[in-house]
């Protein structure tokens, strides 16, 4: 980008590694890297388990892990919505 023009999103354009993006999610929304951990946790679970199933189809199986890490990452999702809301007007002093 020439240096005579602003940019039109300096936000992104600043110089941070992912590892600080992140820090910086998880001190503002401590429950979105929660979520993203367990959808991790539960898809490297239902992998491993798919070698043991039995005669479950494996269609079934994996229709299983999904909703089963979707569930989670929303559940974190909804608790992080409420921790946010708690923090804001439960713990903010009255003006």
């Amino acid at each position: 980008m020439p240096s005579g023009q602003e940019s039109i999103f300096p936000e992104y354009e600043t110089e941070t590694s992912q590892t600080s993006k992140l820090l910086r999610k998880f001190k503002e929304m401590p429950f979105v890297p929660i979520g993203m951990a367990g959808f991790a946790v539960l898809v490297g679970y239902g992998l491993y388990k798919l070698k043991h199933r039995g005669d479950m189809k494996m269609s079934l199986h994996l229709i299983h892990v999904r909703v089963a890490a979707q569930g989670f990452v929303v559940g974190a999702l909804t608790c992080g919505v409420l921790y946010s809301m708690f923090r804001e007007h439960m713990l903010k002093p009255k003006e």
